[in-house]
Protein backbone atom coordinates (compact mmCIF):
# COMPACT_ATOMS: atom_id res chain seq x y z
CA UNK A 1 0.00 0.00 0.00
CA UNK A 2 0.90 3.65 -0.88
CA UNK A 3 2.15 5.67 1.94
CA UNK A 4 3.39 9.36 2.90
CA UNK A 5 6.51 9.72 4.77
CA UNK A 6 6.12 11.88 8.20
CA UNK A 7 8.31 14.50 6.85
CA UNK A 8 6.07 14.78 3.11
CA UNK A 9 2.49 14.86 5.67
CA UNK A 10 4.27 17.68 7.42
CA UNK A 11 5.55 19.91 4.13
CA UNK A 12 1.94 18.93 2.85
CA UNK A 13 -0.20 20.69 5.89
CA UNK A 14 -3.92 21.08 4.49
CA UNK A 15 -4.09 20.48 1.24
CA UNK A 16 -6.80 19.91 -2.11
CA UNK A 17 -6.52 16.99 -4.32
CA UNK A 18 -7.60 15.75 -7.61
CA UNK A 19 -8.29 11.51 -8.47
CA UNK A 20 -7.24 11.31 -11.86
CA UNK A 21 -8.97 9.01 -14.48
CA UNK A 22 -6.10 7.71 -16.41
CA UNK A 23 -8.46 6.79 -19.56
CA UNK A 24 -9.33 10.72 -20.22
CA UNK A 25 -7.02 12.30 -17.91
CA UNK A 26 -10.09 14.55 -16.06
CA UNK A 27 -10.96 14.61 -12.54
CA UNK A 28 -13.05 12.26 -11.00
CA UNK A 29 -12.96 13.53 -7.50
CA UNK A 30 -11.81 16.69 -5.82
CA UNK A 31 -11.22 16.72 -1.61
CA UNK A 32 -8.88 17.96 1.08
CA UNK A 33 -7.23 16.79 3.65
CA UNK A 34 -4.04 16.38 5.67
CA UNK A 35 -1.49 13.60 6.46
CA UNK A 36 -2.41 10.11 4.04
CA UNK A 37 -6.60 11.56 3.53
CA UNK A 38 -5.59 11.50 0.07
CA UNK A 39 -5.12 7.73 0.10
CA UNK A 40 -8.21 7.14 2.20
CA UNK A 41 -10.42 6.72 -0.46
CA UNK A 42 -8.28 3.87 -2.34
CA UNK A 43 -10.29 1.47 0.19
CA UNK A 44 -14.02 2.74 0.29
CA UNK A 45 -16.62 0.70 -0.24
CA UNK A 46 -20.15 1.27 -1.27
CA UNK A 47 -22.36 1.96 -4.12
CA UNK A 48 -21.32 5.83 -4.80
CA UNK A 49 -20.36 7.08 -7.71
CA UNK A 50 -16.45 7.37 -6.91
CA UNK A 51 -16.40 4.16 -5.71
CA UNK A 52 -17.84 2.93 -8.72
CA UNK A 53 -15.05 4.47 -10.79
CA UNK A 54 -12.22 2.84 -8.70
CA UNK A 55 -13.76 -0.49 -9.76
CA UNK A 56 -13.55 -0.07 -12.89
CA UNK A 57 -9.98 0.76 -13.32
CA UNK A 58 -9.38 -1.79 -11.13
CA UNK A 59 -11.22 -4.59 -13.40
CA UNK A 60 -9.48 -2.52 -16.19
CA UNK A 61 -6.18 -3.22 -14.74
CA UNK A 62 -5.44 0.75 -14.32
CA UNK A 63 -5.07 2.69 -10.85
CA UNK A 64 -6.07 6.61 -10.68
CA UNK A 65 -3.87 9.14 -10.86
CA UNK A 66 -3.39 11.16 -7.45
CA UNK A 67 -2.52 14.82 -8.21
CA UNK A 68 -2.06 17.49 -5.15
CA UNK A 69 -3.67 20.61 -6.42
CA UNK A 70 -2.34 23.13 -3.57
CA UNK A 71 -0.77 22.46 -0.22
CA UNK A 72 1.32 24.25 2.41
CA UNK A 73 -2.39 25.76 3.36
CA UNK A 74 -2.46 26.89 6.93
CA UNK A 75 -5.92 26.29 7.65
CA UNK A 76 -8.82 24.27 7.09
CA UNK A 77 -11.18 26.81 6.04
CA UNK A 78 -8.60 27.83 3.07
CA UNK A 79 -8.67 24.26 1.96
CA UNK A 80 -12.28 23.92 2.27
CA UNK A 81 -12.58 27.36 -0.15
CA UNK A 82 -10.09 25.77 -2.55
CA UNK A 83 -11.83 22.49 -2.31
CA UNK A 84 -15.16 24.07 -3.17
CA UNK A 85 -13.89 26.62 -6.22
CA UNK A 86 -12.34 23.10 -8.16
CA UNK A 87 -15.63 21.39 -7.85
CA UNK A 88 -17.81 23.98 -8.85
CA UNK A 89 -15.04 24.86 -11.82
CA UNK A 90 -15.10 20.94 -12.72
CA UNK A 91 -18.57 20.69 -11.87
CA UNK A 92 -20.76 17.85 -10.43
CA UNK A 93 -21.59 16.32 -13.59
CA UNK A 94 -18.19 15.79 -14.43
CA UNK A 95 -17.12 14.33 -10.94
CA UNK A 96 -18.17 11.92 -8.70
CA UNK A 97 -18.24 13.95 -5.90
CA UNK A 98 -22.14 14.04 -4.32
CA UNK A 99 -22.56 17.81 -2.88
CA UNK A 100 -20.82 21.13 -4.22
CA UNK A 101 -18.42 22.06 -1.49
CA UNK A 102 -18.43 24.42 1.66
CA UNK A 103 -20.57 27.14 1.56
CA UNK A 104 -20.56 27.19 -2.26
CA UNK A 105 -24.39 28.28 -2.27
CA UNK A 106 -22.98 31.57 -0.38
CA UNK A 107 -19.90 31.81 -1.45
CA UNK A 108 -19.03 29.85 -4.34
CA UNK A 109 -19.14 29.89 -8.62
CA UNK A 110 -21.95 32.40 -9.14
CA UNK A 111 -21.97 35.58 -12.43
CA UNK A 112 -21.31 38.95 -11.52
CA UNK A 113 -25.31 40.09 -11.73
CA UNK A 114 -26.00 37.36 -8.69
CA UNK A 115 -23.14 38.60 -6.40
CA UNK A 116 -24.12 41.99 -7.18
CA UNK A 117 -28.30 40.89 -5.95
CA UNK A 118 -26.54 39.11 -3.12
CA UNK A 119 -25.00 41.57 -1.60
CA UNK A 120 -27.20 44.68 -2.62
CA UNK A 121 -30.58 43.95 -3.50
CA UNK A 122 -32.85 46.73 -4.12
CA UNK A 123 -36.08 46.79 -1.88
CA UNK A 124 -39.34 46.27 -4.31
CA UNK A 125 -42.78 46.61 -3.80
CA UNK A 126 -44.94 44.22 -5.23
CA UNK A 127 -48.07 45.45 -7.06
CA UNK A 128 -49.52 42.29 -8.62
CA UNK A 129 -51.31 40.02 -7.05
CA UNK A 130 -48.84 37.10 -6.65
CA UNK A 131 -47.40 34.70 -4.49
CA UNK A 132 -43.75 35.13 -3.03
CA UNK A 133 -42.25 31.27 -2.81
CA UNK A 134 -39.10 30.58 -1.18
CA UNK A 135 -36.98 27.87 -2.91
CA UNK A 136 -33.83 28.10 -0.57
CA UNK A 137 -34.22 24.45 -0.04
CA UNK A 138 -33.34 23.40 -3.60
CA UNK A 139 -31.89 26.72 -5.17
CA UNK A 140 -28.47 26.54 -6.72
CA UNK A 141 -26.63 28.95 -8.46
CA UNK A 142 -26.44 28.33 -11.91
CA UNK A 143 -29.37 26.32 -12.01
CA UNK A 144 -31.35 25.54 -15.38
CA UNK A 145 -34.38 27.30 -16.33
CA UNK A 146 -36.19 24.43 -16.26
CA UNK A 147 -34.72 23.19 -12.98
CA UNK A 148 -35.69 26.49 -11.45
CA UNK A 149 -39.19 26.56 -12.96
CA UNK A 150 -39.81 22.66 -11.47
CA UNK A 151 -38.45 23.87 -8.13
CA UNK A 152 -40.28 27.05 -7.60
CA UNK A 153 -43.98 25.85 -9.09
CA UNK A 154 -43.91 22.87 -6.50
CA UNK A 155 -45.30 21.17 -4.21
CA UNK A 156 -46.93 23.58 -1.62
CA UNK A 157 -49.16 23.37 1.04
CA UNK A 158 -51.69 26.46 0.29
CA UNK A 159 -54.96 27.61 0.61
CA UNK A 160 -57.85 28.60 -1.59
CA UNK A 161 -55.92 32.47 -1.47
CA UNK A 162 -53.98 30.82 -4.08
CA UNK A 163 -56.38 31.19 -6.80
CA UNK A 164 -56.14 34.63 -6.61
CA UNK A 165 -52.46 34.98 -7.50
CA UNK A 166 -51.32 36.22 -10.92
CA UNK A 167 -48.04 35.77 -10.49
CA UNK A 168 -45.30 33.53 -8.67
CA UNK A 169 -42.07 34.76 -7.51
CA UNK A 170 -39.32 32.27 -6.97
CA UNK A 171 -37.31 33.80 -4.05
CA UNK A 172 -33.78 32.72 -2.51
CA UNK A 173 -32.06 34.31 0.32
CA UNK A 174 -34.51 37.23 0.17
CA UNK A 175 -33.97 38.22 -3.48
CA UNK A 176 -36.19 37.28 -6.24
CA UNK A 177 -34.75 34.99 -8.71
CA UNK A 178 -36.97 34.71 -11.62
CA UNK A 179 -41.41 35.41 -12.24
CA UNK A 180 -43.73 33.29 -13.54
CA UNK A 181 -47.17 34.04 -15.06
CA UNK A 182 -49.37 31.48 -13.21
CA UNK A 183 -51.52 29.79 -16.12
CA UNK A 184 -53.75 27.00 -13.72
CA UNK A 185 -53.40 25.00 -9.93
CA UNK A 186 -53.18 20.88 -9.97
CA UNK A 187 -53.10 18.54 -7.69
CA UNK A 188 -49.38 17.71 -6.35
CA UNK A 189 -48.01 15.68 -8.60
CA UNK A 190 -49.94 15.55 -11.60
CA UNK A 191 -48.11 17.30 -14.02
CA UNK A 192 -44.95 16.35 -15.86
CA UNK A 193 -41.81 17.17 -14.27
CA UNK A 194 -38.64 17.69 -16.52
CA UNK A 195 -35.81 17.80 -13.81
CA UNK A 196 -37.78 16.36 -10.63
CA UNK A 197 -38.14 12.51 -10.10
CA UNK A 198 -42.49 11.62 -9.45
CA UNK A 199 -41.70 10.48 -5.77
CA UNK A 200 -40.22 14.10 -4.56
CA UNK A 201 -44.05 15.38 -5.93
CA UNK A 202 -46.36 13.27 -5.10
CA UNK A 203 -47.56 14.82 -1.91
CA UNK A 204 -51.24 14.73 -0.75
CA UNK A 205 -52.89 17.75 -0.49
CA UNK A 206 -50.77 20.00 -1.75
CA UNK A 207 -50.54 22.30 -4.89
CA UNK A 208 -48.66 23.14 -7.93
CA UNK A 209 -48.73 25.46 -10.77
CA UNK A 210 -47.89 25.39 -14.61
CA UNK A 211 -47.38 28.82 -16.21
CA UNK A 212 -44.36 30.78 -17.89
CA UNK A 213 -41.70 33.19 -17.06
CA UNK A 214 -43.70 36.84 -16.94
CA UNK A 215 -43.36 39.53 -19.49
CA UNK A 216 -40.18 41.45 -19.77
CA UNK A 217 -41.46 44.48 -18.68
CA UNK A 218 -42.90 42.83 -15.07
CA UNK A 219 -39.61 40.39 -14.94
CA UNK A 220 -37.42 43.63 -14.81
CA UNK A 221 -39.48 45.36 -12.12
CA UNK A 222 -38.59 42.25 -9.31
CA UNK A 223 -36.05 40.38 -10.82
CA UNK A 224 -32.75 41.37 -8.54
CA UNK A 225 -34.65 43.02 -6.03
CA UNK A 226 -34.80 42.45 -2.28
CA UNK A 227 -38.37 40.99 -1.04
CA UNK A 228 -36.65 40.35 2.50
CA UNK A 229 -39.21 42.87 4.11
CA UNK A 230 -42.19 41.08 2.82
CA UNK A 231 -41.11 37.87 5.80
CA UNK A 232 -41.98 38.68 9.33
CA UNK A 233 -38.81 37.47 11.41
CA UNK A 234 -39.30 33.98 12.18
CA UNK A 235 -42.18 33.15 9.75
CA UNK A 236 -42.01 29.29 8.96
CA UNK A 237 -44.06 28.86 5.54
CA UNK A 238 -42.14 29.22 2.93
CA UNK A 239 -44.76 31.13 0.82
CA UNK A 240 -46.20 34.74 1.66
CA UNK A 241 -49.32 35.40 -0.51
CA UNK A 242 -49.27 39.70 -1.28
CA UNK A 243 -52.11 41.60 -2.85
CA UNK A 244 -54.14 38.69 -2.64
Amino acid sequence: MLSIPREVARRLGYYVYMYIDPRSNQPFYVGKGQNERILAHLAAQGESRKVSVLEELRNARLEPRLEVLAHGLHDEETALRIEAAVIDLCGLDQLANEVRGWRSIQLGRMSLMDLISYYAPKPITILEPALLIRVNRLYRHGMSDAQLYDVTRGVWRLSKRRIGAKLALAVFEGVVREVYEIEQWHSAGTTAYTTRASDDVNREGRWEFTGQKADTAIRDCYLGGSVESYFPRGLQSPVVYINV
